[in-house]
């Protein structure tokens, strides 16, 4: 078995840049000694034989991460499972369970049925059987979701070291297109609007990156640049990126691409080169690299043409 590269920051990880991040920070100086090892996709709770047990929660919430004009019920409530799914993509977890809570409006009670049959497709898929949960009513829909999973070798952000390649699957700028047809009144295509409406996890993806020598590894929810920015916060090193290496969907620049959110693709990195052409066999995604870790203070280096260039603003739940 590999030996991983461990966490090695504690108690905490090193968290990125913004006013959420620093809402996170006051609240753990906060807790002190009673919050543990915070900032990865996911927690790493205990051993179970070879494997570690890993938890996360996330939550959807209408007219923040979506509205009810742009998706049906059944795609709300897949989306969000799927969102919260991918947090052990990022960690190489395996699936072991979800439980769900939902908060459902009086004017939501019709469509329940549809929601509950778009997280059961996630749990299908992502072989998530769900096992517990709660409901409650309230002003809002708003789906939470805690999944757990077991892990061999802990693909920890904290584990990039200079000299590893960086790498991203998928193509990413869907999401951001149909976000903007969404907003303009107009209908996405569908390629990019499926992009948007059902996220696949890439948990089977992760599970061979980190068998065949990723490193680290985050999910792209918050935008490629920031995510680049949270790894470069939590490992301490520099990232830099070569924008025109970035897969782009059709009719997307590299720079819009960047600042891409709720992508799910996955950031990898990696200390030697890894088979980007049994990849795509396998899943029939690309696995491209992008660009390369470098020892220095903690920040992210984009380029374009050999010249360097500011990177986009990412999605955060707080704005400065």
């Amino acid at each position: 078995m590999r030996t991983p590269r461990e966490n090695r920051f504690s108690p905490h990880t090193p968290l990125g840049e913004g006013a959420e991040f620093d809402a996170i920070r006051r609240m753990l100086e906060r807790w002190g000694p009673r919050a543990r090892r915070i900032g990865d996709d996911a927690a790493v709770i205990t051993s179970v034989g070879e494997r570690s047990l890993v938890v996360s929660t996330d939550t959807s919430v209408e007219n923040v991460h979506f509205r009810r004009e742009w998706l049906a019920a059944r795609e709300i409530g897949y989306r969000a499972a799927a969102a919260a799914l991918s947090d052990l993509a990022a960690m190489a977890a395996k699936p072991i369970g979800m439980l769900t809570a939902l908060t459902v409006p009086e004017a939501w009670r019709d469509e329940l049925d549809a929601i509950t049959d778009g997280i059961g497709e996630a749990s299908e898929m992502a072989d998530a059987p769900i096992i517990g949960g709660d409901m409650t009513t309230g002003g809002e829909l708003s789906l939470n979701f805690t999944v757990l999973g077991t892990v061999r070798n802990v693909l920890f952000r904290t584990s990039s070291r200079p000299g590893d390649r960086i790498y991203v699957t998928g193509r990413l700028g869907g999401p951001l297109s149909a976000l903007r047809d969404f907003q303009a009144g107009r209908i996405p295509s569908d390629e990019t609007r499926i992009r948007f409406a059902h996220p696949v996890p890439r948990i089977a993806e992760a599970l061979w990156l980190s068998e065949n020598g990723a490193s680290a590894a985050l999910d792209i929810s918050d935008g490629l640049a920031a995510e680049l920015g949270h790894l470069a916060a939590a490992s301490r090193v520099v990232v830099t990126v070569a924008l025109e290496e970035v897969p782009a969907m059709a009719g997307m620049s590299a720079l819009e691409v960047a600042g891409s959110g709720e992508e799910y693709e996955l950031i990898v990195t990696a200390p030697a080169d890894l088979d980007t052409l049994e990849f795509t066999k396998r899943f029939r995604i690309g696995l491209t690299r992008i660009g390369d870790v470098t020892s220095g203070p903690a920040r992210v280096v984009l380029t374009q043409g050999g010249e360097s260039v500011n990177p986009p603003t990412g999605y955060f739940h707080f704005t400065d």
